[in-house]
This record gives structure tokens, sequence and C-alpha cells, in this order.
């Protein structure tokens, strides 16, 4: 079979997934070498560790392997060890820096074996595995990750931690030989002196005081090289949106905007992009954790898709991330899957309201059709408009409005979140708000924001939902029910609400006849809603009677898919340094849209409380 990209034949798709994609042999050779790293590693840091395992048979195997060399065998042993595990990771992802390292440290370590040890075969294990990389040098040419300075910091305090911990082994490998009985404080003062080459207060016979020593410089030495290393090696900066993409975005959408519910959040400026080679269909991705996340469907031409995605996964391969998308529809997974050899798992739903069919009238909408009266009563007038038709300083206002009440130091979302609120560029933009006079509010009468992004120039999608925590419960429903009932006046017909993780699961496992595994698995997502929004969101969603649109998540393998989502928690947020909540602002609560992710339950509040 053939396909065809942006008008030229590309060729079959085997042979187009062969290009893209590493199949099993090309990963063989790395992934050897990398578990052989791992391995020796191990094993030079026992041998640099315990003096028993030094005088064991399995020492033996140890003392031909690089790194356990002469008279400070110890401290280079551990010092190799801990190398070898840093260099193993990126022999792993075919990293051409991690194989220039290697090449670079193996001779060194043949010479070594044999100038203190005379070890012929420490010498041929060496030379053998730099000829392995040596003969398969063309499958480590992956290019480095984005990183910056931050990068120096993060070594410093995990390499600080690892060296305290190993350093703190070190200083008790050697009961037979200390004098007296350290504290537990005192071995913890040793060691960091020891880190900085100075003679600590635990005392050793034997000479045993000399190996410790040695080993617990070689680990201060060792962190303190890494740490200067990353500080000041060249920046390789996360990839951007620039103006000039920005602006082929944009083109892009405005004719084929109207296809994905997601589009417009391809325009969030923390994203980098793909072009297809003519230009007309794009991809927006952010690298996390060295997984390479898209969002949604391709922009632009079904047609040109199949180009976008080709430079995609050749960018992923250029760099080995992991591939992966997040929130595609049904189209976009079956283009995924078809031209990349990708498999695709269904996520969940997402809630899309036909504007001509929706209506407060009948039973199945009393609950929805109540809480807005009652709230309505209670004095509280909303009003929908273009974010182009509000003045800055209104405009201003609810931005600081939205920031304060978000009740978190972390803007989230990725997928389905712009990140910013009434940009001059986005003034096609919805925004809603709720209003009641509070004479002792900062932001005068607003008490609740929803925010709508453009899809095409018929539809609208949610992305962000604020509100004020001394505003009644409800502000949710009102808002949206107002901006549905606003919209034939804006000349939208259909409104993207929020996405239902595991819907299909949910809905499925509470009728009757579900087998026993469905409800299983029902009751585990519903125990988990204890913390996460799922049967919440879910059931708010449903309060408005959508039609259920599935999203589906692209991944290469199923044993990545932890990594994934660990990678997609991180985009959205959820995974980030927060202070203790008795330090938290008070007097905040906020919503985002949930996508494609799992949102704490310190958020559930403006679902429930609704």
């Amino acid at each position: 079979m053939s396909v065809t990209v942006d008008g030229d034949k590309s060729g079959s798709v085997p042979s187009r997934i062969g290009r893209v994609l590493r199949g099993p042999r090309a990963e063989k050779v790395p992934s050897l070498v990398g578990t052989a790293c791992t391995l020796i590693g191990l094993i030079d840091i026992a041998a640099g560790v315990f003096p028993r395992f030094r005088a064991s048979r399995m020492h033996a195997i140890a003392e031909v392997l690089p790194g356990t060399l002469g008279p400070l065998s110890a401290a280079l042993s551990l010092s190799a060890g801990v190398l070898l595990l840093l260099l193993a990771h990126g022999l792993k992802r075919h990293k051409r820096r991690a194989w220039r390292a290697a090449v670079i440290l193996l001779p060194v370590g043949a010479v070594a074996q044999f100038v203190y040890r005379h070890s012929v075969i420490g010498v041929l294990f060496s030379l053998l595995l730099l000829a392995l990389l040596l003969r398969h040098r063309g499958e480590f040419a992956a290019l480095p990750d984005p990183r910056s300075r931050w990068k120096a910091l993060a070594n410093f305090v995990l390499m600080g931690a690892g060296s305290i911990a190993l350093g703190l082994l070190i200083v008790s490998a050697h009961p037979g030989k200390v004098v007296g009985s350290p504290s537990l404080s005192d071995r913890l003062e040793h060691v960091l002196y020891g880190l900085f080459g100075v003679e600590g207060p635990v005392g050793y016979r034997g000479g045993v005081d000399w190996t410790v020593g040695y080993s617990l410089g070689a680990l201060g030495l060792l962190t303190a090289i890494t740490t200067i290393y990353l500080a000041f090696r060249p920046e390789h900066p996360v990839a951007r949106l620039t103006e000039d993409d920005e602006t082929r975005l944009r083109a892009l959408l405005d004719k084929h905007g109207g296809r994905d519910s997601l589009g417009h959040f391809a325009l969030r400026r923390d994203k980098g992009v793909v072009f297809s080679p003519s230009g007309k269909a794009a991809v927006c991705y952010r690298v996390v954790s060295g997984v390479m996340l898209a969002s949604g469907d391709p922009i632009g031409d079904v047609e040109a898709w199949p180009g976008a995605i080709e430079r995609f996964m050749d960018e992923a391969k250029a760099h080995s991330w992991t591939p992966a998308v997040m929130g595609c529809s049904e189209t976009g997974g079956e283009v995924w899957t078809r031209e990349t050899g990708l498999d695709a798992l269904e996520l969940g739903d997402e809630a899309v309201v036909d504007v001509a069919d929706f209506s407060l009238t009948g039973r199945a909408m009393r609950n929805v059709r109540q809480m807005v009266k009652r709230i309505e009563r209670n004095g509280y007038t909303t009003r929908v408009r273009r974010a182009r038709d509000l003045s800055d300083g209104e405009l201003e206002r609810i931005r600081r409005a939205a920031a304060d009440w978000r009740g978190t130091d972390t803007e989230r979302g990725f997928s389905m979140a712009l990140g910013r609120i009434g940009d001059p560029a986005d003034g096609d933009a919805v925004i809603a708000t709720a209003h009641k006079e509070d004479p002792d509010s900062p932001y005068g009468d607003l008490k609740a924001i929803i925010h709508f992004v453009p899809w095409g120039t018929d539809g609208m999608s949610l992305e962000l939902m604020r509100r004020d925590r001394s505003a009644d419960p409800g502000m949710n429903e009102l808002l949206i029910v107002a901006a549905l009932q606003a919209s034939p006046k804006l000349g939208i017909e259909r409104v993207s609400l929020n996405f239902a993780m595991f819907r299909s699961a949910l809905a499925r496992g509470e009728k009757l006849g579900a087998g026993p595994v469905l409800r299983i698995w029902r009751g585990l997502l519903v125990f988990l809603s204890r913390w996460f929004q799922i049967e919440s969101l879910y059931k708010f969603n449903a309060k408005f009677q959508p039609r259920w649109e599935p999203r589906f998540v692209v991944y290469r393998n199923a044993r990545d898919l932890p990594r994934i989502g660990f990678a997609a928690m991180q985009a959205e947020g959820f995974v980030n340094v927060e202070l203790p909540r008795p330090f938290r602002r008070r007097g905040a609560a906020a919503t985002a849209r949930p996508c494609a992710h799992i949102t704490p339950a310190h958020g559930e509040h403006e679902v429930r409380a609704a």
C-alpha cells in the first residue's frame, strides 16, 4: 500500500515506519551496551563500598572490569561505577554525547588495566566494548535534550544526596576497623567533611581511614565536576513558538480550525512546532522528561497530516525522545497509527453541546434549571462577550482575578489550556463573567469567570473556569448556561466542555447487566474519585446533555505508558513542588479545564459544590 504526502509519493507504509521508528534490531545494541554499563557500574560501586565484596569470588570478575584499578581501587571503582550508571541512561537513549564519553573513557580504562593490574582480560574487555560502540556508532546519533542552568542545580541536589547516602555506607562498611562507637550524627559529619576532602571525627585502624577518605573525596569531586560542567556548558533551550510559527499556525486555523476543538490550544507559546514539507499541516508539541508530547490532532489540511507526522517522528528519533499524542480524536488516532505504526488507547470522552439542541426545559435539565434560577434570585447577573469587546481595564481586572483565584502557584494545563486571557491576538475568544455587588472584593462585582477559545468560525472550546470562593455554589453551571444561551447571537453553533476521563467505563459500569470486571473497574474509578476528579467531572458534564466524542492517547508500546503518563502530569502542572497546605493562600479556588489528565481533589470543590 502506498500513501501520498503533500502530493508526493513517500513509499509504502512499512518503509515509512522504518524511517521514523527504531526497530528491535536498532534498539538491541544501545540497550545491550547500556545494560552492560549499568551492571558494571553496580559491581564497581559494590567493590568500592564493601570490603568483603572485594575479597569475594565475585571480585575476581569485578577486578577485570573498567574502574577497579591500582592502590586507589576503592575510590576509582566508586567513581567509575557512578559515572557508568550516569552514562548508561544516555547510551540506552542513543545519545551521541554519551557515546563520545564512552569512546574516550574505555581506552583510558584499558591502559589503566594494563599499567596497574597487567590484566590482559581487563584490556580485552574494555577494547571489546569499544569495538562494539565503534561498530554501531551510527545508532548513537541522538541530539541533546532541552537543557538550562537548572540542570546544574538538580544535579548538585541529586548527586549530593546520593553521595551522602553512599558515604554513609562507606563509613559504616568497616565495623571491625572503627575506633570507638561513633553515633549516626558523627558518621554523617564524617561523610560531609570527607566530601570536601577533610578528615572527620570517625577514626579507623589498619589504614582503612585512607580508603574511606579517598572514596569520600572522590564522591565529592565527582559531584563538583559534574555540577560545574552542567553549569557552564552551552544551553540548549526548550522549543518555543516564534512569532512566525504563530502566524503560520493562525493561517492554518483560519482554514481548518473547525475540525478539532483543541486546535486553538496549539497556539500556546511554550510549545514547539514542526510543519509538513508543504507547510499545509503542523504538529505542536512539548518535550517533558524525554517524552515528546503532542496534543490533539495535527493542525491543517488532513491530506498533509502524514507529512507533519513524519517530521514529528523524525524529530523524536533525532533526539531519542519517546513520541506520544494526548487527546487526539478518532480520526487523528487513525492517521497517527496508520502512518507510524503506533498504538492508540481510548482515554475518555469530550463533552460537546450542540447549541441548537440545548434547552433548560424538560425533566433531564431540572437540576440545572433550578440551580440557575436560585442563583439569579440571589442577585447574580451574567455577561457574555468577545474578548475584543472588553475594555483594557476590564481585561486587566479579569486577568488579576483569574490569577488570584487559581488556588495553586502553578498555572495548570497543556492539552486543553491556552495559558493566557485577553491577548490582542485572541480577540475572538469568549469571556463569560458573573457579577454581584461586593464592597469588600478587590475586583468589584466580579465573582466568576469562564474563558472559551475559538473552535473554527462557529464553535468555542472551554479553556478555563475560575471563581471567587465567597461566591455561591453553582457559578460554573450559571456561566455555562449563560454562554450557551448567548451563543446564537455570537454565531456559535457548538460548544466543547470538559474532558471526562474513563467516561465510558463509568457509564457502562453502572448499567444493569454490567459484568464483574467492568464493575470492579468502575469501583476502582469511583474510589480514586475521592482524590481525583473522575466521576464528578463525568456527572458534571452529563448535566448539560452533551454528545460524547472519544479522545485517545497514542503511544509506541505499553511499557512507555507509565512514562508518558508521568510526563503528561508534569506538562499539565500536576507534578510540582508545592508549599504545605497551611502556607497556601486562602480565599482562592480554581478549576482549569481538565484535559486528558486527572485533576487533584483540591480543585474538586468547583464541581461538587456546584
